[in-house]
């Protein structure tokens, strides 16, 4: 449809010629990689669209490319071991995969970087990467662990020395080995099945598969096979089969198993497993560390949040004797990775820490287990949300809740039910869940009249029109008026209808130091829109009213657990991003420095 081509300034967008176009038509690969893929796959759409095999994601012309590439691998260790000779290098003939160290184990080494960089070149060297109009150059296919349709491909020249060329690959691969320096002492790595390995006091941490989240072993297929083309003389075990093995990935695959129930067995008893052999196995002074990223999410359960994914591992945990004994969220996502419209993904991966749960120990009523919960959680809340500089994200906040939560349930033999019957893990997260609501509304009890009527209000109709009768109830038994909340700016109430004021709707040149009726609600969402404009004009904004920082970030939790529980991702995005961003908003207040009669933000004298 168009060629792109770096001019003098910028690159220019032009017609093809018929040479051109009949060049492209012309290109007849040597190889395809003409594996089928799985069409129910975990994150596969392509199916749905005609696409059966693998090479049906590439043009002929990239598939000339790759296979060219993936041939001149091979061609490379002869010529490679040669000159390591030449200089000097051992040439005792051991292959790299039985431990070699002589010239043939070394140049095999170099062409498996080659061909990683030729697998890595293939992501953006296929006919489903897209067009970056802002930055004027092709996206790689693979943004998220998915492999979904686009209705218009570009596809990069491998030696124009951009985005996509081979040769960038290669650099990339390079400075990263010439980043790990010459002073690293040998290891091994090996793969092994979780389940079934003995190693006795060893030390683990692990980042497990996310329940039915992720098929990576299907999406491997697509660097599977170009690597398998260019490596297999050199990995012959690696590369013995056609396509990754699949049968023994610990993921609830329903397609795999037979459907969702049996996958969804298949999943716990196999994490069951490897979780019981950690907890036999791992050091006895040391804990055991494990990351997960993936969120809970709303189900169509009345009672509360849980997630099939969780609770079926957090399950798993508890059935191998593990008990938990807190999490620690950290910040190890990007806050530009690619998320599914209308989500919030997390900021953090939550590192759950756990150890042998006691041989002897007692059970627990569900009253005492509530009663302890009731206890623990609110103190422990309080320290993930205290500190303006390094509390947890809205986003996190329930993940992270789930360590002192099941803490306390996990290093119990069991909790019992009322008949005698052992509190799944379900229930327990339901109870955690309950008792993070019952802490943000005793917060709540805190908050102005004003502000407690619109969070009431806001939990029944959102940003809806309503009638002004039923505002007039909840505004008496909140001890205020809708004329009063009107008058503060947070209301809109004309012809008996009311409903709540948007971000966008309240006015920018509002000053707090001279609005004699200045509800948390209102400063909170005036934060929000300033914050929308940029962090510098939060921060002004922040300095006009500094007494009322740390409620401000409360009532943005509890809105963000609001809106997250009636799904209402983009509205709960603002919450968060309030939250997350305080300590810049909190630098640039400083630099204004504070005005009126406020308090110090680190609670000093005014």
């Amino acid at each position: 449809m168009a060629i792109v081509v770096q001019g003098p300034r910028a690159r220019l967008y032009l017609s093809p010629t018929p040479e051109q176009v009949a060049l492209a038509l012309s290109a007849q690969p040597s190889w395809k990689p003409d594996v089928e893929f799985m069409q129910q796959a975990l994150g596969f759409r392509v199916g749905n669209y005609g696409l059966t095999k693998w090479s049906d994601l590439f043009t002929l012309r990239q598939l000339v490319a790759l296979t060219t590439f993936s041939d001149l691998v091979q061609e490379t260790i002869g010529n490679i071991r040669v000159d390591a000779v030449s200089v000097g290098m051992p040439d005792d003939d051991t292959p790299l995969d039985e431990g070699g160290l002589g010239a043939r184990a070394y140049s095999e080494a170099v062409a498996t970087y080659l061909a990683l960089a030729v697998s890595r070149t293939a992501d953006t060297c296929n006919s489903l990467c897209r067009w970056q109009d802002s930055h004027t150059r092709v996206l790689r296919l693979f943004a998220r662990q998915a492999i979904p349709i686009v209705w218009s491909y570009a596809e990069p020249n491998v030696f124009a020395g951009g985005f996509g060329d081979l040769s960038m690959a290669t650099t990339t691969i390079s400075l990263g080995l010439e980043g790990l320096g010459r002073s690293l002492s040998p290891v091994r790595a090996e793969q092994r099945d979780a389940a079934a390995t003995s190693a006795e006091l060893a030390i683990y941490s692990t980042d497990p598969p996310y329940y039915d989240n992720i098929g990576y072993a299907d999406l491997s297929d697509f660097f599977y096979l170009w690597l398998r083309r260019s490596l297999k003389p050199v990995f012959r075990t690696l590369f013995a089969t056609l396509s990754t093995p699949k049968a023994e990935e610990l993921v609830a695959t329903p397609y795999r198993h037979g459907g969702k129930k049996k996958a969804e067995e298949f999943f716990l008893c196999g994490m069951t497993l490897a979780m019981r052999n950690i907890a036999v196995n791992c050091h006895p002074g040391l804990p055991v560390t494990i990351y997960y990223a993936f969120k809970q999410s709303d189900t169509t359960s009345n009672d509360g949040t849980a997630s099939t994914g969780w609770e079926t591992f957090l399950q798993a945990v508890r059935d191998a004797g593990l008990g938990v004994t807190g999490t620690w969220p950290i910040n190890t996502e990007l806050a530009s990775r690619s998320r599914a419209i209308g989500s919030n993904a997390l900021a953090s991966s939550i590192v759950l820490v756990c150890r042998p749960r006691e041989a002897e120990a007692a059970t627990l009523s569900r009253k005492d287990f509530i009663r302890q919960l009731q206890r623990a959680l609110p103190e422990a809340l309080a320290d993930m949300t205290a500190d303006p500089l390094a509390s947890v994200a809205p986003v996190d906040l329930a993940q992270a809740a789930i360590g002192p939560g099941m803490a306390i349930f996990s290093k119990y033999a069991a909790v019992l039910e009322a008949d005698g019957s052992a509190m799944p893990v379900r229930s327990a997260l339901l109870h955690i869940n309950k008792a993070i609501d019952d802490y943000f509304s005793e917060v709540e009890g805190e908050l102005d009249a004003d502000t407690r009527f619109c969070i009431g209000w806001f939990q029944q109709y959102g940003f809806d029109t309503a009638a002004f009768g039923e505002a007039d109830v909840l505004a008496r038994a909140k001890g205020t008026s809708v004329d009063g909340v009107r008058d503060a700016g947070v209301l809109s109430s004309s012809k008996g209808k009311v409903r709540l004021l948007k971000v966008k709707e309240y006015p920018k040149d509002w000053d707090p130091t001279s609005d004699d009726r200045t509800p948390i609600w209102e400063a909170c969402h005036q934060m929000s829109r300033a914050l929308s404009e940029s962090e510098g004009d939060a921060g002004k904004l922040l300095a006009r009213m500094a007494d009322k920082q740390d409620a401000i970030r409360q009532l943005a939790y509890r809105r963000y657990t609001l809106c997250e529980r009636k799904g209402w991702a983009e509205d709960a995005r603002g919450y968060n991003e309030l939250v997350t961003s305080w300590p810049a908003i909190v630098e640039e207040s400083r630099k204004t420095g504070h005005r009126g009669t406020q308090i110090d933000f680190l609670g000093g004298a005014p």
